[in-house]
């Protein structure tokens, strides 16, 4: 009988490993974790006392067995654990794990989030401090990685990488990484990819190998790329249709925020409010096209690609019964890989080893991998000796400004330095991979059977040398003509924003395109309305200029007026904070705090709140304002309100999603 996965866990931990254990969401927290497990490796330990594992792979009944653990955690949501550390942390607290529970365990805790969230890298400092609790030891303290910092998270890991390191050649010299040989600034090895990728011509493909439903063929070429293994789960996507693409900001105006409407024309959509929707955006088939010829690829052959592990799969004829089907390598290129909007970063591994240095750039440092490898297969002096001096440490500010500050691409990198000649192989492994851009659903399948519309702000910027780019979904679809025949590759997922039951009083607050999942929950309680007793709702809506960005100005009126959910005679209400249409700027937190009576009255019947919008001030601000409504009505300290929300946030009553 084949041992199970505790059994092996606690097999592993009696061995003295060095085991990294990651709860990741979108494959950041992998790469931090990857990367422990690969300076490790540098450092001397053998291949087979490194486990690197995502934590929902793991036992965690087996953790006492272990001596020494790093953790890897990031963040979702408003503070919420990856979906892969769920489990693990419900283990964690049990009430029948004692003190004692974990003594003998060393530990780091390395954490990535966004200070411009309010639960900052919450999942981390709680995991650090329960660990803790449970009787393990600190190898050094926790490190808190943050996307604010001009580093990005690498501003953080670094210097506590550094630090993580020096403690373990303390605690065991002889087992663990030595610092000095991680360090090691001559050691310049490039090393093999990661990746493996199999060629065939079209008469080897068989005929009914050769895919063409969209639906297979996205599903196939995803499922074969390792770089989304962690941004992807498989399902195949609904191909759905655009019937409506409406501005709704005023033309002219310096915002371009669009109304879609997309239709399933073969099958149902089944969905609920509160729910996103996932779009995997199709890149310009011109820039494919360049980085095709750039790469000097054959575009018309066929190919798979595969994670290197254990024995290579031979080439030879395709087999019916294989799970992957060779597809084209254009089509795997446009379908997996983002060529032309996103800026060259490191993903599973560096390409060699470099020293730790402690860089200014997120992406200056993300991209000396990218240029390592580059500058590995220059064939130009000039080349080779720019691309150097931009992955060495004098040259880090301007590969910033550069890179990261131009938004510079995959391609146009390339294109700069035309005598790089790099394998697909490189390419498939350092590419960011495409990703799927999620929006909320601004609709109520109540209200519109088979339909799912969005609002979506159309993303444009100016670099510093003034070129404008532009974000790549939001553009696709804004240029998209409904009078043609665009499918569009869908996904469903459930949102942050639980959908409220009908009797439940809703208070909420969404300025901007924050209003998209409540214009939903109003269209949703409109109909429920027509059929059944509902609870009134309060809608806080800000923008800036009544006349230019007020977004669904009539839809929200009309629900506002007569016998509508949002009307005064009903108990609710619509407030709208306009805040540059007078000298003194009025946002919605100030609006809240005009209507503190009614939100009071609201939340002692049992309202729930939901928030939406900007992750920057905004959350903070209305919270703050909600804080002093209830200090205002009721007399609670201020310490007294945060208790108060905190009590209906674990209700399920105080709701938040927010984006960058």
């Amino acid at each position: 009988m084949a041992p199970s996965a505790a059994e092996e866990d606690a097999a592993a931990g009696s061995s003295g490993r060095l085991l990294v254990l990651y709860a990741s969401q979108t494959g950041n927290a992998m790469d931090v974790a990857e990367r422990i497990g690969r300076e490790a490796e540098r450092g001397g330990c053998p291949a087979t006392a490194v486990d690197v594992r995502s934590m929902d792979s793991f036992d965690p009944s087996c953790l006492p067995r272990e001596r020494f653990v790093v953790f890897v955690v990031s963040t979702t949501g408003q503070g919420d654990h990856p979906d892969s550390m769920k489990a693990f942390w419900r283990y964690l607290l049990r009430k029948d794990l004692t003190k004692q529970w974990l003594e003998g365990l060393h530990y780091a805790v390395f954490g990535l989030g966004d200070s411009g969230y309010q639960k900052y890298n919450f999942p981390a400092k709680k995991l650090d401090q329960r660990i803790s609790d449970l009787g393990a030891e600190r190898i050094v303290e926790k490190g808190l990685g943050d996307d604010q910092h001009p580093s990005g998270y690498e501003g953080a890991l670094d210097p506590w990488l550094l630090s993580l390191w020096k403690s373990l050649n303390e605690t065991n010299p002889s087992l663990l990484p030595r610092v000095s040989d991680i360090t090691d600034p001559n050691s310049n090895i490039l090393g093999d990819p990661k990746v493996e990728v199999i060629y065939y011509s079209s008469n080897e493909v068989l005929e009914d190998c050769k895919i063409s439903d969209p639906k297979k063929l996205i599903k196939n070429a995803r499922s074969m790329s390792p770089a989304l293994k962690f941004h992807d789960d498989g399902e195949q996507p609904h191909m759905l249709q655009m019937v409506t693409n409406q501005r709704l900001t005023k033309e002219g105006s310096d915002r371009d925020v669009r109304h879609f409407e997309l239709e399933d024309p073969s099958s149902a959509i089944s969905y609920k409010v509160g729910d996103a929707l996932e779009i995997l955006p199709c890149q310009n088939p011109s820039d494919v096209d360049a980085f095709i010829r750039r790469c000097n690829l054959d575009p018309d052959c066929y190919i798979t690609v595969q994670a290197k592990c254990g024995d290579k799969v031979s080439k030879g004829p395709v087999v019916n019964n294989s799970l992957i089907h060779p597809i084209k390598l254009k089509t795997f290129v446009a379908l997996t890989m983002d060529v032309a909007s996103a800026s060259p970063r490191r993903y599973f591994f560096e390409a060699r080893t470099i020293m730790l240095t402690f860089w200014t750039s997120f992406i200056c440092f993300m991209s000396n991998i990218y240029i390592d490898v580059m500058s590995f297969h220059a064939t130009a002096e000039h080349e080779k000796e720019k691309l150097q001096y931009f992955a060495s440490p004098e040259g880090r500010d301007d590969l910033y400004q550069y890179n990261q500050k131009e938004s510079r691409t995959v391609l146009e990198v390339l294109e700069d330095f035309p005598s790089v000649q790099m394998p697909f192989e490189w390419l498939v492994q350092l590419t960011p991979p495409l990703k799927k851009r999620a929006f909320s659903i601004s609709s109520s399948p109540l209200a519109h059977p088979n339909q799912i519309d969005l609002t979506v702000s159309i993303v444009s910027w100016l670099t510093p040398f003034k070129r404008t780019r532009h974000g790549l979904c939001s553009t696709w679809l804004a240029g998209l003509n409904p009078s043609n025949d665009n499918l569009i590759p869908c996904w469903i997922h459930q949102g942050s924003l639980p959908p409220p039951r009908p009797m439940v009083p809703l208070v909420l607050i969404g300025p901007g395109t924050g209003c998209a999942p409540f214009r939903a929950f109003v269209e949703e309680r409109a109909a429920q309305a027509a059929t059944e007793p509902t609870a009134p709702v309060l809608f806080f809506f800000g923008c800036r200029n009544q006349d230019n960005d007020f977004l669904y100005k009539d839809f929200w009126l009309t629900h506002a007026q007569d016998q509508g959910v949002l009307s005064l005679k009903k108990g609710g209400g619509l407030f709208v904070a306009f805040s540059r249409d007078q000298a003194q700027k009025v946002y919605v937190q100030h609006k809240i705090k005009e209507q503190s009576a009614r939100v009071w009255n609201l939340l002692c019947s049992g309202a729930a709140i939901y928030i939406a919008g900007s992750s920057t001030k905004m959350p903070a601000d209305v919270t703050a304002a909600l804080e002093e409504v209830i200090c205002q009505e009721s007399g609670e300290t201020k310490v007294g309100a945060s208790k108060w929300l905190r009590t209906l946030e674990r209700a399920g009553r105080f709701n938040i999603e927010t984006w960058s």
